[in-house]
């Protein structure tokens, strides 16, 4: 059974038979809450203050590609749905036209599509190639959005090692060459320091060196660049020199957010102290990476949004014994 949970920005459909669960939301602007330099925006954000979104100016989609998720990272509350198989081709395109027909909107400027609510993407990189190559575009055509923009975000798994350049390889492939650039790749690196990696993906995920040499063999971006993650904390690891030596500025750019606050996140201290209000824990690390040539975008959603739990590594699945 479906159940609808409405947010302040949006809502969060949940399917506790078969353990699915995606959102549709709506966005503030980019002049409210991003500042990256590079693209002209060069405000500071001290808080996201919430209005009313416009879902004809924006509309984002998130949808779930696995069923739980087997990673267990330590800021995520996906674990605790357990892991129950793959998300279908069906699966993924239900999710996509169930939120944008539940939505009511007819016509949209943009389109953002993250495959980030529950699961790894790159675990079932199979159906989801074949959903964004062939299904995605038909799927929303009744939606009549301008700009169409999927985005595949990876933690870049240990276990399928051997199999992550060739997913990646197609993934920019899919990026470059099926969406024209207007697509987006983005590996969630969190800190320079493998062992804080180690700990925060719980040993799950590959070195930093061996990201980088999968890294170095991608083709040069088309449009935006391939973008690395990094949701912070007061005690995150993010060193520009040893990012730049790892990298290529050319290749990528850097995104910053603030760690969401997720049961789990909470369990283990891990917070972005007051991330919601004031800019001064992301200019820490915001300006060394620009003194160091990055390309740098800071990301801050509104304190509604995280308490709305439509943010990444929340699944309402995961309280669903508790009655929720």
């Amino acid at each position: 059974m479906i159940k609808e949970f409405k947010t302040r920005t949006g809502c969060i459909y949940s399917d506790d038979v078969n353990l699915l669960e995606w959102l549709y939301v709506g966005d503030y602007g980019k002049e409210n809450n991003i500042k990256a330099d590079f693209l002209g925006l060069s405000k500071e954000i001290n808080g996201v203050k919430h209005h009313d979104v416009d879902l004809g100016e924006k509309m984002v989609v998130t949808i779930s590609t696995q069923k739980g998720c087997p990673m267990h990272c330590q800021f995520c509350d996906c674990p605790k749905v357990g892991f129950h198989g793959n998300a279908s081709v069906e699966d993924l395109c239900f999710q996509v036209s169930h939120a944008w027909r539940s939505s009511g909107v007819k016509h949209t400027k943009r389109f953002n599509l993250h495959l980030a609510r529950m699961g790894e993407p790159s675990f079932n990189a199979a159906n989801i190639m074949q959903f964004l190559w062939s299904d995605l575009k038909r799927i929303i055509t009744p939606i009549q959005a301008d700009t169409l923009h999927p985005v595949f975000t990876t933690m870049m798994p240990r276990a399928i090692k051997k199999d992550i350049p060739h997913i990646l390889k197609d993934v920019c492939e899919l990026k470059n060459v099926r969406y024209k650039g207007e697509a987006g790749l983005q590996l969630s690196i969190n800190s320079t320091d493998d062992g804080q990696r180690k700990a925060l993906f719980r040993g799950r995920s590959l070195s930093l060196n061996e990201i980088s040499d999968i890294a170095e063999m991608l083709p040069m971006p088309v449009g935006r660049k391939y973008t690395l993650n990094f949701p912070v904390t007061a005690e995150t690891i993010l060193d520009p020199k040893v990012l730049s030596e790892l990298f290529d500025k050319e290749k990528f750019i850097v995104k910053i957010t603030p760690i969401h606050e997720t049961n789990e996140a909470k369990t283990f201290n891990l917070q972005t102290q007051m991330g919601y209000y004031k800019y001064d824990v992301y200019r820490q690390f915001e300006q060394p990476l620009l003194d160091a040539g990055w390309d740098v975008i800071v990301f801050i959603p509104s304190i509604e949004e995280d308490e709305d739990r439509i943010t990444c590594g929340n699944a309402l699945l995961s309280t669903r014994n508790n009655g929720i």
